[in-house]
């Protein structure tokens, strides 16, 4: 999935504010129009008037829960049984150009929101926000260790409890807009989050044998933003600042013959400063934008033999530049650029340590080595035009990164890209692509950091050689008025074919289908299915040949329908149906040349039945009620959940995987203000 980040203008919309050229040199403006004579008030718009006062509406939402499994908490919304109660809020006020809103959705639950906005148009406008998002990994977790005060107590008593995170958001923001004091295109914003977690998450350890706990959680994470943004006719400018700070107030754990065997996750901040800015010239956009930053940790490391360190500085400075143009040559032929570059400079603290070479000690002293990265990266691309209907795009990406004492210094990725959209077929439009792109770089070697515990012959994947080939094909089609299909699909292969010991192929393909129709005025339905795979080859080490194969599967599918024809219009009537399964098998083929045994490394499987059924009565023109009923069917298997005692040796949480069956019933009254 490719994620675009624009900045706060569109670079086509500039574009387009650019495009019209003058004709004569006499001003035939708008802005220059003689409208003394003219009766404008019999012109006026005679509907275009905002509604002042309150406008919206306001619910309450009662039900109740019956599962088998707290996981179900992630399709709900809450998962405990028992009789269940929320808020729910859509109302905005306007009057004399003050304006506020208020958004709520099942607030008092375990997930909810409120948001709440007021202000001036044009002028300021304060916002404030709350969310509650509750998560569940595991339900019926087993542990004999209880954690009291940085201490992991064995017991002979099991202890039961859910892997679940709760997390509390909140937040408050402001804008100012300083146009009409200044004169200027000025305004400002600020805003502040925090978000504090508890809970529950799996952990393990090995004192001396491995062991899996149920580690608490208590976390603060702050968040800041700030900036002024300035703008002219055919520019804008913005600098910001954006800061984070994150604080675990859980120490190090320890057991009662071992101390600190169990390091928590240190504190840490991190500030970044931006300037960015976009210019119109004619038809041509330009934009470029400066971020410099700094990560910073700095705490106490757990004390053990052969360390000489009790505080480590860390400290990552980053700098990251862009640079991009588009122009428009002609109505036919547009040409883009871009340039990026990032460095992340590790100016950690550097100490040195006692080398033991296997089971003997050298004598010898190194140094722990802050590694940094450096990443340039230059694209290009141009659209054309063909005839009316027929647009061919094309594009070259290249990205260089370095990297200082790595197994591979640099690697170098360079990309082909072409896209073809067709709109000039009556109700049908066509989407196709195509890209080829080859990783290269210097020599990959083992290092003298690394010669000594990494296999010669090793690569990982992220540095190693690879071609990349991708296709992909979107239509979308409009046989009649009320029917709608949209098909699109895709195949992208990977073959490192310079590798001998690691991934040596991966192919990811599938497709969607998408069906839409209004069968009659009150009557509508839709459709849905997609598949998706994922299949790797990984080969082993020379000494003891093996090659695995790993194949995931990945199915979605779904209908539903909507009748709003009942009872003069009163009544609406809804179904859903969702189904998701996706499975992963991983097969090893022998430990030497001569064996052809496919050996199962474990499996994993899980499908989910989701129903939905609700129905909406309109009381009056004001007040609605809603009854809805949800279902949800879950199972999964993971041969990684293992019973405490399965394996000797080995503690576990448990068997996590589920099977579970889930209802919900949900009864809203809402009213609307006039």
């Amino acid at each position: 999935m490719r994620l675009i980040k624009p900045f706060s203008l569109n670079l086509i919309t500039l574009a387009l504010l650019g495009a019209g050229t003058s004709a004569f040199a006499a001003d035939f403006g708008v802005q220059n129009a003689n409208i003394t004579a003219g009766k404008t008030a019999n012109y006026q718009c005679k509907r275009c008037v905002e509604t002042q006062g309150y406008t919206g509406s306001v619910g309450v939402s009662v039900g109740a829960i019956d599962a088998d499994d707290n996981h179900a908490i992630n399709q709900f919304g809450t998962g405990e049984d028992g009789a269940i109660a929320g808020v729910n809020a859509d109302l905005a006020y306007q009057q004399s150009g003050y304006k506020a809103k208020v958004q709520a959705h099942q607030l008092g639950m375990d997930n909810g929101f409120v948001t709440m906005e007021a202000g001036k148009s044009g002028h300021y406008k304060l916002d404030v926000d709350f969310q509650t998002i509750t998560t569940n990994q595991g339900s019926n977790a087993s542990t004999n260790l209880w954690q009291n005060n940085g201490m992991l107590t064995p017991s002979d008593q099991t202890r039961v409890l859910d892997l679940a995170l709760q997390r509390q958001r909140s937040g408050i923001g402001f804008e100012y807009d300083f146009s009409e004091v200044l004169g200027l295109g000025l305004s400002s914003y600020a805003r502040y989050d925090r978000e504090d977690k508890t809970g529950h998450r799996s952990a393990s350890l090995t004192s001396p044998r491995p062991t899996n706990f149920a580690e608490a959680v208590d976390e603060t994470t702050d968040k800041f933003s700030a900036g002024v943004v300035l703008d002219g006719a055919n520019w804008l400018s913005e600098l910001s600042y954006n800061g984070s700070r994150y604080d675990n107030n859980m120490g190090d754990l320890s057991l009662l013959y071992a101390y600190d065997v169990y390091s928590a996750t240190p504190d840490n901040q991190a500030h970044q400063v931006s300037l960015s800015g976009q210019y119109r010239l004619a038809s041509s956009v330009f934009s470029g934008r400066v971020v410099t930053g700094r990560m910073i940790q700095d705490q106490d490391l757990i004390q053990m033999s052969g360390n000489p360190i009790q505080n480590w500085d860390g400290q990552v400075d980053t700098l990251s530049s862009n640079l991009a143009a588009s122009t428009r040559v002609s109505n036919r032929l547009r040409l883009g650029a871009s340039y990026d570059y990032s460095k992340r400079d590790n100016r950690s603290s550097v100490f040195d340590f006692a080398q033991y070479e296997f089971n003997s000690m050298s004598g010898a002293f190194k140094q722990n080595v802050p590694m940094d990265i450096e990443r340039q990266t230059f694209k290009t691309n141009a659209s054309y035009r063909i005839a009316s209907g027929y647009r061919l795009q094309a594009g070259y990406d290249y990205k260089q990164v370095e990297r200082s004492y790595g197994e591979r210094e640099e690697t170098r990725d360079n990309e082909f890209w072409s896209k073809l959209n067709i709109r000039a077929i009556d109700k049908l439009t066509l989407d196709f692509g195509v890209s080829y792109g080859e990783r290269g770089g210097s020599d990959y070697q083992a290092n003298e950091l690394t010669s000594d515990e990494t296999e010669s012959l090793m690569r990982k994947y992220n540095l190693a050689d690879r071609k990349r080939s991708e296709v992909n094909a979107r239509a979308s089609y409009v046989p009649l008025e009320w029917l709608t299909f949209d098909v699109s699909t895709y195949y992208a292969n990977d073959d490192y074919d310079a590798t001998e010991i690691g991934l040596t192929q991966a192919k990811d393909y599938g497709y969607d289908i998408n069906v839409h129709a209004q069968i009659t005025e009150p009557l509508s339905v839709y459709a849905f299915a997609g598949q998706q795979w994922i299949d790797s080859d990984q080969n082993g080490d020379q000494a003891s040949v093996w090659h695995t194969e790993v194949n995931d599967e990945f199915i979605n599918l779904g209908l539903g329908a909507t009748y709003t024809g009942l009872m003069d219009g009163r009544l609406i009537l809804g179904s859903d149906y969702l189904f998701a399964n996706s499975s992963s098998n991983t097969g090893v083929n022998g430990y030497n040349t001569d064996s052809a045994n496919i050996n199962s490394y474990g499996s994993y499987y899980s499908y989910n039945h989701s129903v939905s059924l609700y129905g909406q009565y309109l009381i009056s023109e004001q007040m609605a009620v809603k009854l809805a009923y949800q279902f949800e069917r879950y199972f999964d298997t993971d041969s990684a959940a293992v019973t405490p005692d399965s394996i000797p040796g080995l503690v576990t949480l448990g068997d996590l995987n589920h099977n579970y069956n889930a209802h919900q019933l949900m009864l809203t009254f809402s009213y609307k203000l006039k």
